[in-house]
């Protein structure tokens, strides 16, 4: 299993969540870094989709 990383970031009146995820590539077999910025409450969603 791939290690999850989160980070919170604070913009202004705005919280934000970075996330980060290592997936296997189909075409290669190779792992690669999928990130993503968004609100705190999707991060379980984002990080739970294959």
């Amino acid at each position: 299993m791939a290690k999850k990383i989160v980070a919170t970031l604070q913009t202004g009146s705005k919280r934000l969540t970075k996330a980060i995820k290592m997936v296997r590539s189909p075409k290669t077999g190779a792992y690669m870094f999928v990130e993503s910025i968004m609100s705190p409450d999707r991060v379980n969603d984002f990080l739970n989709k294959k």
